[in-house]
């Protein structure tokens, strides 16, 4: 049994978030949430949020409303590019560069310790 939760268009560079996704990825939910509290990241709020969300979603299927949150296990988190803002910045000569303002893609899978799909 497993639920998931996609957090999209997040202003945050896939770079930075993936660094947080690989703290809690393959650990208990418990313990994720905990690491994420003592963690000083900006991108762990929209990747907290995230992992509530998939827990929540799978306390509302039938099979989930049995089992508690101590049973529950990141299984997947990955994080997707999503498009780019792209805005120009004045240079010296008359000149122009390019910034790129980049936006994120969160996807979060928990399901139970025992691995079996409903």
């Amino acid at each position: 049994m497993e639920a998931r939760a996609n957090a999209r268009f997040i202003r945050m560079s896939p770079r930075k978030v993936r660094q947080v996704v690989d703290l809690i990825r393959g650990r208990g939910v418990e313990e994720s949430i905990h690491t994420l509290h003592f963690v000083k990241r900006a991108a762990t709020v929209p990747v907290e949020k995230a992992l509530r969300s998939a827990v929540a979603n799978f306390f509302n299927t039938q099979e989930g409303s049995q089992l508690e949150a101590s049973d529950l296990v990141v299984k997947e988190a990955y994080v997707d590019d999503g498009p780019t803002l792209k805005r120009f910045r004045p240079r010296a000569m008359g000149r122009a560069t390019m910034i790129r303002k980049r936006t994120s893609h969160i996807t979060i899978v928990v399901g139970d310790r025992t691995g079996k799909n409903g």
